[in-house]
């Protein structure tokens, strides 16, 4: 990883602004930097290695081919950002909401809705010691319940910075058509999904669908995927408040060009990242629910084929643009199914 990159680590949590100032001068240590137990961490006073020092140590060894995995996608993540983005504006402690903290183990893990979110807080949960026994028996709705994770947004200005130099950080991305195509399916094309498709369903019908039936009007239960995509790029949409985090584009979640992410973890690659991941924390004897079912990544695929086949090339450039940047940032490649020529 290098001396280089920590400096660049120390640097990148500087651009959260002048309410979380931050020591520039002094690069990111390896070594224990506080003896702060207060944070609840034993690796805080050398009794351990931490997360990130672990992750340190594997990036100077050759022999460990996923490090090197890892190694890469930082730094074409941070090659994209240098050659991809302009002057941001300064982040706000509200912008860290999606990043969760834990403590004990030093990770901030950074949750992207429709990239096994669910799956990583129930694997948090049982990290921090809320729940026993098997992840995958919490139930979905308590690994959402708001307070039972804390975000880094909770903390003051210093504490945010501590843990943003000593912690080691990770996100899980996907191909953003694919994510996209499995947020509508499951969000508004389910019929589980009632509360979902009144908020956001009934707003799409009545806006875009002129001789709508009243049930359509009433349930929104019922929108096409044309329908959503016109949604996404009516500028109202965006101007009324910002994106559902569940078709929020990654990169506007976590601002991994403010940020440094350790870990840049796939979700085609899931079950590998998430073992490195739990290895780094000391906990490789936890289990992260399965991979998904079998043929999981092709349906995944098949189904943005289907979804897209019938949006015309026009909407289908315009909607490119606008994830234009998940796809540059995270080095996923034009989908081969789109026609945006």
């Amino acid at each position: 990883m290098g001396r280089r990159c920590w400096r660049q680590r120390v640097l990148a949590a500087a651009c959260l602004g002048a309410a979380l100032l931050l020591l520039c001068a002094a690069p990111r240590t390896l070594s224990p930097v506080f003896g702060n137990r207060a944070l609840g961490s034993s690796w805080l006073a050398g009794e351990r290695r931490s997360p990130l020092q672990k992750l340190y140590d594997l990036d100077q060894d050759p022999r460990s081919t996923l490090a090197e995995v890892h190694r890469q996608r930082r730094n074409l993540l941070s090659s994209a950002c240098s050659r991809h983005t302009r002057r941001q504006r300064l982040l706000q402690p509200e912008d860290l909401r999606h990043v969760l903290v834990d403590d004990a183990h030093g990770l901030l893990y950074c949750y992207v809705p429709k990239v096994a979110c669910t799956n990583w807080k129930r694997v948090l949960l049982a990290l921090s010691g809320q729940t026993r026994g098997d992840p995958r028996a919490i139930p979905a709705h308590e690994a959402h319940a708001p307070g039972r994770l804390p975000s880094l947004a909770d903390f003051s200005p210093a504490e945010i910075n501590r843990r943003l130099r000593a912690y080691l950080a990770f996100l899980f991305v996907r191909e953003p058509f694919e994510r996209l195509a499995s947020a509508y399916r499951n969000k508004l094309a389910r019929p589980y999904s009632a509360a979902f498709q009144r908020r956001y369903g009934t707003r799409i019908v009545q806006r875009l669908r002129p001789r709508a039936l009243p049930d359509a009007r009433a349930r929104g239960h019922d929108v096409r995927f044309a329908e959503f995509l016109a949604y996404l790029l009516d500028p109202r949409t965006r101007r009324d408040e910002p994106f559902n985090e569940h078709w929020e584009r990654a990169h506007a979640l976590c601002h991994p060009c403010r940020l440094r992410y350790d870990i840049v973890g796939k979700f085609e690659t899931l079950a590998e990242d998430a073992a490195f991941v739990l290895g780094l924390a000391g906990a490789p004897g936890l289990s992260f629910p399965g991979p998904p079912r079998p043929r999981g990544a092709a349906a995944s695929r098949d189904l943005a084929v289907r979804l897209f086949r019938d949006i015309s090339p026009f909407y289908q450039r315009r909607l490119f643009d606008l994830y234009k940047m998940d796809f540059l940032l995270f080095n996923y490649s034009t989908p081969s199914y789109l026609r945006l020529h």
